[in-house]
């Protein structure tokens, strides 16, 4: 075989090749690929990140995040209570309370874990066990939260007025105020 047709599958190959490349192409960080990882770069805690998926209404991946936290830090109230909170935003309202019970017997409580606690109980029409939890956090806040005493207040009218008032449970609403705050609320 003569030595320019051996040649000859590689110069139209580096052809082919030249024609693929573009010098349109920007490979900057503000071009179209995502930017490369910095390995100096310092991660972003996995808590945070399970917030911010909690704020964009992102309650599996807060899940997956949290689960990677939790490998990382070991469980704790905080990441215990982002679980509960990303289950009870997906409606697993079992998966919910038992992992706010939880962050709320096995450390010590805040309020904010006992009122998405109550949530959860009003939900499942567990009322009287709400308005105790609810009490509980209404003191532990010091009463300060307008949150939390709106649904100590819901809470208290839904069992005092029970037998005089007909209310309607599918009236009431999951509302998300932040990141880890829900609220019961009446359409009126």
């Amino acid at each position: 075989m003569h030595p320019c047709i051996r040649a000859l599958p590689a110069v139209l190959l580096s052809f082919t090749l030249a024609a693929c490349a573009s010098d349109d192409i920007d490979v900057s960080q503000s071009g179209p690929y995502a930017p490369g990882v910095d390995p100096r770069g310092e991660a972003v805690n996995g808590v945070e990140v399970g917030h911010r998926l909690l704020a964009a209404n992102e309650y599996e991946l807060a899940i997956k995040a949290f689960n990677r936290a939790a490998l990382d830090q070991g469980l704790n109230a905080e990441i215990l209570s982002g679980l509960g909170t990303a289950n009870l935003g997906l409606g697993r309202l079992n998966q919910a309370e038992r992992l706010l019970r939880r962050a709320t017997t096995e450390y010590d409580p805040y309020p904010e874990d006992l009122n998405n606690l109550g949530v959860v109980l009003m939900e499942k029409g567990e009322t009287a066990e709400a308005v105790q939890v609810f009490r509980s956090a209404f003191a532990l806040d010091d009463g300060e939260s307008t949150l939390i005493r709106d649904n100590y207040r819901w809470a208290l009218a839904k069992s005092e007025n029970s037998a005089t008032l007909d209310y309607n449970d599918n009236e009431y609403k999951l509302v998300r105020r932040s990141a880890s705050d829900y609220v019961i609320r009446s359409d009126l």
